[in-house]
């Protein structure tokens, strides 16, 4: 028999209400608080739903491989919304979530069906659907659209288990990330935007290396066959998610050094489609053109092999996107000034605020290039594209930021 839990919510900003009453009492700001029980099914037990009326919340997708650099653009984004975002108080301490004032981001591998020992024993990847439990993603990340809390499981990275659920309150910015958030038609229908993280294998190769080596104490030996074990689920399950993607950052090795083997350089993508709602995307110089563009000179420090943007329009998986380029790296972070002044419709709320968010995190891998640059500056656009989705449910539509 299920045993349904009733959980203590302490920050929710609008009263409940309840049916089939029990012995709780929940003390937020002298109003009464009740709920609606509601059981559903996870692999482990049934676990309980919260359901309150809260206003909806903005949902996130952000899509990408492992030792992509989600975690990186996680911290950036959660940064750009005020607030540090660490993992649930006195919660699970492997738990993969992260909470700040603002944001609520979810590891999706969280929904694995089968934990390692099971995908070793059917022979199948974390990549593959078998694996996942979509059914499960859609109704909680559904529910969380709608204001209700729902008993998440954990996958713990460390066993390779699934471990007991943990509550999950509706924020203002949700934001699933992993592997699949764009695969199950149901899921992508309740993103209000989406991201996807594209590393070149050559890139990604050297980024794994250095992760997993560095950090993680695997072989090269290892780290090699992983990716080779990999690759055909990635390519069948993973990689065509970024053809429904609102935005895409692409990571190449750089064309500016010939034959280049280090893959230190790099030459990076904002791919942004047009026509989405409360999204403008970037642009260099003038809005529409195509333009090539060598900064490096008096007014920007460039080593050698330099620094080349780009701009223009083209054409995505059939969609009208425009995008911006950027090869090379940055000698002087504090000059990026210079960059940001010719690039408009970057939603910043004051002159140089990516240049301050840039320098706030030097220390995040790809601050001195396109990866750390573009993703601060998609960062800005999903707050401002928040905010406009806010003012526009209070009745009080908000411009799209041009500066």
């Amino acid at each position: 028999m299920a045993v349904s839990t009733v959980h203590t919510v302490q920050s929710l900003s609008s009263t409940c209400s309840i049916s089939n009453p029990t012995k709780s009492h929940l003390g937020f700001n002298q109003k009464q608080l009740v709920f609606f029980k509601k059981t559903t099914t996870t692999t482990r037990r049934a676990t309980t739903v919260i359901t309150c009326s809260a206003g909806d919340t903005v949902v996130i997708g952000l899509a990408a491989d492992s030792g992509c650099g989600k975690s990186t653009f996680m911290r950036r984004l959660t940064s750009v919304f005020g607030g540090a975002a660490e993992p649930p108080k006195g919660g699970n301490p492997d738990s993969n979530t992260l909470i700040s004032d603002t944001t609520t981001v979810i590891c999706l591998d969280d929904y694995h069906s089968l934990d390692r020992t099971g995908r070793k024993e059917k022979g199948v990847t974390a990549l593959d659907p078998r694996a996942n439990n979509f059914d499960l993603m859609y109704e909680q990340v559904k529910a969380i659209k709608s204001g209700v809390a729902v008993e998440k499981p954990i996958y713990n990275h460390v066993t390779g288990l699934i471990d007991p659920p943990e509550l999950i309150k509706p924020p203002k910015i949700f934001v699933i990330e992993g592997l699949h958030p764009m695969y199950d038609a149901r899921v992508r229908e309740l993103l209000d935007f989406s991201i996807y993280l594209d590393i070149s294998n050559e890139v990604k190769f050297a980024w794994k290396i250095q992760r997993d080596m560095a950090e993680r104490g695997h072989s090269l030996e290892s780290i090699k066959a992983s990716i080779e074990a990999r690759k055909p689920d990635f390519d069948a399950y993973i990689d065509p998610q970024k053809q429904y993607a609102d935005a895409v950052i692409e990571v190449l090795p750089t064309e500016l050094i010939p034959d280049d083997n280090e893959g230190k350089v790099l030459r990076v993508r904002l791919i942004m489609k047009e026509g989405v709602k409360y999204f403008n995307p970037v642009y260099l110089f003038d809005e529409g053109s195509t333009i090539s563009w060598i900064p490096c000179g008096r007014k920007l420090t460039c080593s050698y092999p330099g620094i080349k943007f780009s701009y223009g329009p083209e054409t995505y998986f059939g969609h009208e996107v425009s995008v911006l380029e950027m090869d090379g790296q940055f000698d002087r972070l504090d000059e990026l000034i210079y960059i940001e002044s010719h690039l408009s419709s970057i939603s910043t709320k004051f002159y140089g605020e990516v240049t301050q968010q840039m320098l706030k995190h030097a220390d995040f891998p790809g601050s001195n290039n396109g990866t750390g640059l573009f993703q601060t500056i998609v960062g800005l656009k999903i707050r401002d594209l928040y905010e406009q989705i806010v003012a526009s449910k209070s009745g009080a539509p908000l411009e799209a930021t041009k500066t």
